[in-house]
């Protein structure tokens, strides 16, 4: 199955008065690469978040954005560090005793004092539901992730599909040329031994055997089958159920390698301009196939 290496994925959750949310954001890369970016009380599960979208994706660079947020109305949790607050009365009454000082300590002074009172959300890092919600939550989004991906890779298929069939008519085309191109050669090669000769007629059996070794030089025959034993492995490829990218990226330089050979052996101008045609569409499949996981 032929997949797109762009595509995005999201999903959301409800957690002790949080809203959980991952978005994922992939783009066309060489190797398979997971950046995750989470809040720092919640770096202890990059690992974690980072296998359960490499259990979707197998290549390309997908970002991953962990958004956790507050529900309105909802309010954090107060803890009061009574052994804290115990401390502090004992230094004041300390204070008070060893330099004769005036006052007593009130609620007031105390809830001003640092440490004493703190607020604890009620989601907790260190708990393990979370780590399950988490990698729960970053499997549904690398899904969604997927799902974009096979449709942007169907996408793909028709187009690269559709462009295959274009080669195999220029190939055609170049098929139907090939021995019009010796006999065309044989003419102006006659022509130019009779201008060099200065003889109405030129040696037939020279003429013959320079034509057989310009048809042995100029003979597209081997190249015209490896591309149609090239182009049938191509579309083999869009219909496999594992990642073709770089096969696929690998198969249209030994296309190109095959037409450009083609268009240095055999000066035509119909076959050139069928390889210039080629050479345009490969340059298309190729930027297409960039983006083929």
């Amino acid at each position: 199955m032929v997949t797109s290496m762009t595509g995005f994925g999201q999903a959301e959750r409800a957690l002790a008065g949080f809203r959980l949310q991952i978005d994922l954001k992939s783009v066309n890369h060489r190797y398979c690469e997971v950046a995750v970016r989470l809040p720092r009380e919640f770096a202890r599960y990059e690992s974690s978040v980072k296998q359960a979208v490499q259990q979707r994706v197998k290549r390309g660079r997908v970002d991953v954005f962990v958004t956790v947020e507050r529900d309105p109305g909802e309010a954090p949790v107060p803890e009061i560090d009574w052994a804290l607050a115990g401390s502090y009365r004992e230094a004041a009454d300390s204070l008070r005793t060893q330099l004769s000082l005036p006052g007593e300590l009130t609620l007031r002074d105390l809830l001003s004092l640092p440490g004493i009172v703190t607020f604890r959300d009620k989601l907790d890092a260190a708990n393990e539901s979370l780590e399950a919600e988490l990698v729960a939550c970053a499997s549904e989004a690398a899904a969604g992730l997927a799902a974009m991906r096979e449709r942007e890779g169907e996408f793909l298929r028709e187009d690269l599909s559709g462009r295959l069939q274009l080669l195999e008519q220029f190939r055609e085309q170049a098929h139907s040329l090939a021995p019009q191109i010796v006999q065309d050669y044989a003419v102006r090669l006659r022509s130019r031994i009779q201008e060099m000769l200065d003889q109405p007629e030129p040696d037939e059996l020279r003429l013959a055997m320079e034509v057989a070794l310009m048809a042995d030089r100029a003979s597209i025959d081997e190249e015209l089958t490896r591309l149609k034993s090239h182009f049938g492995q191509f579309e083999r490829l869009l219909d496999e159920d594992e990642p073709v990218g770089r096969k696929l990226d690998f198969l249209v330089q030994e296309i190109n390698r095959e037409v450009n050979t083609i268009g240095s052996k055999a000066g035509h101008a119909g076959l050139a301009g069928i390889v210039v045609e080629m050479k345009a569409e490969l340059e298309k499949m190729r930027e297409q196939i960039q983006n083929i996981e």
